[in-house]
């Protein structure tokens, strides 16, 4: 069993920045490809990025240019930088590594 533990949530204003953090409780590496998620009220959970365990990175349209990810492996932590935050990335964001899925960080764009 795995366990994964998001922090970095908070209210920021539009134009601004917050950086993810998604623990887990052990070595990243065996846990194959991981991503971030999001789920807005009333939408359905959407993918914002994932990672390979070699580092290749995929990104949905609507976050690319302006959200990154990585992870460190040795830190048993995958990231996810987020800049120019719009209003319309409001949402639950989750950390996943099939089958496991963190319990989520809100995260709220508003002025």
């Amino acid at each position: 069993q795995v366990q994964l533990v998001e922090s970095g949530g908070g209210l920021v204003q539009p134009g601004g920045s917050l950086r993810l953090s998604c623990q887990a409780s052990g070595p990243i590496y065996r846990l194959g490809d991981m991503g971030w998620y999001r789920q807005a009220p009333g939408k359905q959970r959407e993918l914002v990025a994932t990672i390979t365990p070699d580092g290749r990175t995929n990104y949905a349209d609507l976050v690319k240019g302006r959200f990154t990810i990585s992870r460190d492996n040795g830190r048993y932590t995958v990231y996810l930088e987020m800049n120019s935050l719009k209003p319309e990335d409001t949402a639950v964001y989750y950390c996943h590594a099939n089958p496991y899925w963190g319990q989520g960080t809100q995260v709220t764009v508003s002025s």
